[in-house]
């Protein structure tokens, strides 16, 4: 997606349709990207994973479908559609799909926020 102005309204329709899970993948796309935040739509299949990493920005997760299993400085939380995850700035984590899911990574980009 081409960087989205802070100062323009947007209104972003069809985020799952265009980012269908895959068989024994994980995708991802970024649907807003500014000064201020980062959204990240991901889907992944049942068994795929992203292994322990972190970010020097603030970042919450939003789980929209499926069940996964997330690991925060060690402690692991299964989570459901519903459930939402913040992680302070640095702070390490690991996701693993349980089931087909989706969920959303909304980052801080502000400079107040490092």
């Amino acid at each position: 997606m081409a960087k989205t102005e802070v100062s323009t309204s947007e209104v972003l329709q069809g985020v799952h349709e265009g980012l269908p899970i895959s068989t024994e993948a994980t995708t991802s796309r970024t649907v807003v990207s500014n000064d201020a935040f980062r959204v990240v739509a991901f889907a992944m299949d049942r068994g795929q994973e992203l292994t322990d990493h972190s970010t020097p920005r603030p970042v919450v997760v939003h789980v929209d479908d499926g069940e996964l299993t997330f690991t925060v400085g060690g402690d692991v939380r299964e989570l459901t559609a519903g459930d939402v995850v913040y992680l302070a700035p640095g702070a390490r984590h690991a996701v693993v799909a349980r089931t087909p899911c989706r969920f959303v990574l909304i980052m801080s980009m502000s400079p107040n926020s490092a």
